[in-house]
Order: structure tokens, then C-alpha cells, then sequence
């Protein structure tokens, strides 16, 4: 292999960091920059030596002894070292691009759709590493098991998340698209990334164009309970095969999730909830077009502990669990809150969730968490002010937010330090706690606030 002098624009965005740190490992010369860095990227690239020595912008890393560029969506258009970049003729490649060019001859496998993909992905990965097969992968989020969430070497497939949020500031077409895959799944569709899909129908398109990319002999796995990815998956050309699925049977005993295979067997898992029996159905459905059987795939699914922020069990006793979850879109709230509820159905939940995003704060998509949180018996919104001035979003109150959610008993918190002074003030006798965010509560010490409920 003959080394390559790669810079990367935003390298500490979490698919950049790992891409980096990959490359980095094979020898080739790393280098990057980012307007913020955030952890865990900070310290992962500081180990490396990769971590930038000044945070900003610096045109003059832009040299013509670059073979090329790797440029993270988080850069704006007008970046000054992008723009170099342009000026030299360099060499461009968006990461989604970058990933394909280092995969055009494996097998490739897409996980992609609204809600579960990361799930679905981090499933896969696990059950073909508890088989010692070969593969590289690019998922997004931290596994159990794996030391990175990217892998590229000489393996013959490679299973990718794919994201169909934008490729790069100058390249508006989703990051999925770029992947040409063999195997696709779709999991759901659900409106979200409404600043970039502003329609509805332009989102849905997104996952009809990677239907449609499939190649003779593709296969398509997809969700038959979402009326949207059914009828993509029922109106397929004829030369590729469609693999539907919906929830795998199962049972909930005394707090613990079955699985019923077709044999009448019970196989014990830690993940739970009706969007994760989806999951597991559609994991093992792709995994068969790989040559994982049916045997092998329940042998290994029972030590899958779940993907980084997914759930994540924060501590319990005998009367509380509390649980953190990336959910923010409105289809994962309502799933990932019911999960919950229907686990533990004699407790009382008490559901917390951070609008973060700039759909969720987004006035005009409000209106899309209708009744979403109505499964928790004490459903609690927070966002931050200051999230909203960063995001040059308008204003919005209490009572929007109120009115859109459809729930009485809402609460709604804008201060993190009254957030977590109300919870504490909750009895918590046969009481479960669920906090979903994709930020952090605008600083919120869970795992101190967990110990202090317990």
C-alpha cells in the first residue's frame, strides 16, 4: 500500500473522526481541521495524534502535496480550506463518496430508512463478528466490541448505515445514494431533515431513488407494516427481489423479552419493544442473503447488548430503570416510549425528551409530535433558548409546545437545573425513567442524575 496524504474538512463530526482514525491506522498521512470538536471525537483523535493543534479553519493546510480531501458535511460552503481545495484542483470526496471508493469491488449491504437503521446495522455487525466472518462496516454509533464505528481493509463485504441526510455542502444528494448497494433495507419512513426535504413527498422520494439503484439480482428488505416502504417494496422492478418483514414473535416475561423462533423455542434478548422485534426480523432477513442461517443468527442475537445511546440502561433496583435514548424524531419518541412502557406495564414512566434538532424546533414541524409521548404517564419537554439562537430558529413557548403535543400533562422545561430539581422531587417507588436526546439536556450529568434517582 503506498501512503496517501489525506486532509480532512470537520474531522471531528463522529463518521469523520472514525474515517480518520481508520486511515490513519493503515499508514496513510492524516491531517484535519474543525470549528468544534466535541468528545468523544476530542479525545479518540487526540490518542491518534490527529487531534488539530488550533480549532478553526486554515487555508494553508491546503498544499499540493494532498492527494486528496474528505469533507464533512458540518462545513459550510464558503469554507475557506474547501474553496482552496477547488482553487488546486484537489481531489474532493464526500465521506459517503470516500466509503464507496474504497468498496467498489466487495459485496455491499445498505441499512437505511427513518427510524432503527443503526439498530439494524449494529445487529448484522454483531452476529457476523460472533460468526468470525470477514467484513468491514461504517455504522453510526459505538458497538460493543468493535473499537471504531468504520472499518476498510481487503474483506469482501462491507455493511454500511446508510444516512439520507446530505452527501456534503456541495454535493445536496443523500449520503445513501452514493453506495450502490446489493442488498438494500428500508425500515421506515418517517418525515424528518425538513431544512433540507422541505415536502414530504421529497423526502419519501429519497428512499425511492435507492430502491431504484438497486442492480439486476438486488435485493430489497423492507418493513411491510409502514405503508410507505410497502408499497416501494411492492412496486419493484421485476428483476429484483423483495424480502418483507414486520415484528418477530415474541413475549414479555417478568421484565425480559423472548423471542419465539419457528420452532416453538424461546430465545432470551436484551433489546425490547415492537420497533426493536422489527429490527431484529429485518437483521436476520438481510443477514440470510449473506449466508448467515437461520440457527447461526438466534445463537448469536442473545449477546447483542444494543448500539451506543440506544436504550442505554443507566442503572436500576428493584423499583426503577432508568434509560437514555437517541430518539428525537417524532416516529422514535413514540417507539422507543412504548418500548418502555409495554416492558415494564405495572410501573409508572416518566418520559422526558429534549427538542434539539432543527426539525424539532422547528414550529412548523411541532405539529408532527402529536400524541407521540402519550404512552408515558408523566410526559416532560425540554429545549434550551440558546439552542434556538444558535440555530437562528424563532422563538417558541410553552404553550406551543404544549398545543402540539396533544398532552395534558405535559411539562415543559427550558432550564436544566429546574429539569433535574423537578425529577428529583418524583417519587420513584416501581417508577421508570426514559431521557431521549440527541444533545445533552443542555449539560445534564445523566449517569450523577441516575445514581442520585436510585
Amino acid at each position: 500500500m503506498t501512503a496517501k496524504n489525506i486532509h480532512f474538512i470537520a474531522i471531528g463530526g463522529a463518521a469523520m473522526h472514525n474515517l480518520a482514525i481508520v486511515l490513519h491506522n493503515q499508514g496513510h498521512n492524516v491531517t484535519g481541521s474543525d470549528d468544534e470538536i466535541y468528545e468523544p471525537s476530542r479525545t479518540l483523535l487526540a490518542e491518534k495524534g490527529l487531534l488539530p493543534a488550533e480549532i478553526g479553519w486554515f487555508p494553508e493546510k491546503i498544499t499540493s502535496k494532498l492527494d486528496y480531501v474528505v469533507l464533512g458535511m458540518h462545513a459550510r460552503i464558503d469554507n475557506p480550506e474547501l474553496i482552496k481545495a477547488q482553487e488546486a484542483g484537489i481531489k474532493i470526496y464526500s465521506y459517503p463518496e470516500f466509503i464507496y471508493s474504497q468498496s467498489e469491488h466487495k459485496h455491499r449491504v445498505v441499512i437505511a430508512g427513518s427510524h432503527g437503521k443503526t439498530t439494524i446495522t449494529s445487529m448484522i455487525l454483531h452476529v457476523l463478528k460472533y460468526h468470525k466472518r470477514k467484513f468491514d462496516y461504517m455504522v453510526g454509533a459505538r458497538i460493543e466490541g468493535f473499537d471504531t464505528m468504520a472499518s476498510l481493509s481487503n474483506a469482501p463485504l462491507i455493511v454500511i448505515e446508510g444516512d439520507e441526510y446530505l452527501s456534503s455542502p456541495i454535493d445536496r444528494r443523500p449520503k445513501f445514494i452514493h453506495y450502490h448497494p446489493h442488498v438494500a433495507l428500508i425500515s421506515g419512513i418517517a418525515w424528518d431533515h425538513i431544512n433540507v426535504y422541505p415536502e414530504f413527498d421529497q423526502y419519501v422520494h429519497q428512499f425511492e431513488l435507492l430502491a431504484d439503484l438497486l442492480p439486476k439480482a438486488g435485493s430489497l428488505v423492507y418493513d411491510s407494516t409502514d405503508k410507505l416502504v410497502s408499497k416501494i417494496g411492492k412496486n419493484l422492478s421485476t428483476e429484483i427481489q423483495g424480502y418483507d418483514y414486520q415484528a418477530h414473535p415474541n413475549k414479555i416475561r417478568d421484565g425480559k423479552t423472548y423471542l419465539i423462533t419457528a420452532a416453538k423455542k424461546e430465545v432470551e434478548v436484551s433489546v425490547f419493544g415492537e420497533h426493536n422485534m422489527k429490527n431484529i426480523n429485518g437483521a436476520k432477513l438481510v443477514l440470510s442473503q449473506i449466508g448467515i442461517e437461520e440457527e447461526e443468527f438466534y445463537e448469536a442475537i442473545p449477546s447483542f447488548k444494543g448500539a451506543a445511546k440506544r436504550l442505554e440502561f443507566l442503572g436500576g433496583n428493584e423499583e426503577t430503570v432508568i434509560y437514555k435514548d437517541f430518539a428525537h424524531a417524532p416516529s422514535k419518541v413514540e417507539a422507543t416510549t412504548k418500548a418502555v412502557k409495554e416492558q415494564f406495564p405495572k410501573r409508572k414512566l416518566i418520559a422526558c425528551l429534549e427538542l434539539h434538532t432543527f426539525s424539532s424546533l422547528n414550529k412548523s414541524f411541532l405539529p408532527e409530535y402529536a400524541n407521540k409521548l402519550n404512552a408515558a404517564d408523566l410526559p416532560v419537554v425540554f429545549y434550551s433558548p440558546h439552542t434556538l439562537e444558535h440555530k437562528k430558529l424563532p422563538a417558541i413557548s410553552a404553550e406551543d409546545i404544549q398545543q402540539n403535543f396533544n398532552n395534558k400533562n405535559l411539562q415543559v422545561f427550558t432550564n436544566s437545573e429546574e429539569l433535574q430539581s423537578f425529577l428529583l422531587r418524583q417519587n420513584w417507588k416501581d417508577t421508570n425513567l426514559l431521557m431521549m436526546t440527541s444533545g445533552t439536556f443542555d449539560g445534564l450529568d445523566f449517569k450523577a442524575l441516575a445514581s442520585k434517582i436510585l
